[in-house]
């Protein structure tokens, strides 16, 4: 299992069209994965529990990813809420 630890740089945080395009992202890997805010956990394959959690920009969470190509999927949804789009 991997984590790291990201900081929220989209403008408009992980909200309606961002989280959709970042869980549509999460569930091309095989990697269970999850991001955990403020002692919550969700699913990001699942775009209730991301927009649940509701990451802003400027908030930091903890991604956590378990499965065969988790290191890649680290990167990449890293990655996706890391680059101020």
């Amino acid at each position: 299992m991997l984590q790291k630890k990201i900081t929220i740089r989209l403008k408009n945080g992980l909200q309606a069209r961002p989280a959709a395009l970042f869980v549509q992202q999460a569930n091309r890997f095989h990697a269970h994965l999850t991001l955990e805010k403020d002692g919550k956990i969700a699913n990001v394959k699942s775009i209730m529990g991301v927009m649940s959690i509701a990451p802003a920009c400027g908030d930091q969470f903890l991604l956590r990813a378990d499965g065969p190509d988790e290191r890649e999927a680290i990167e990449t949804l890293g990655t996706f809420v890391e680059d101020d789009q």
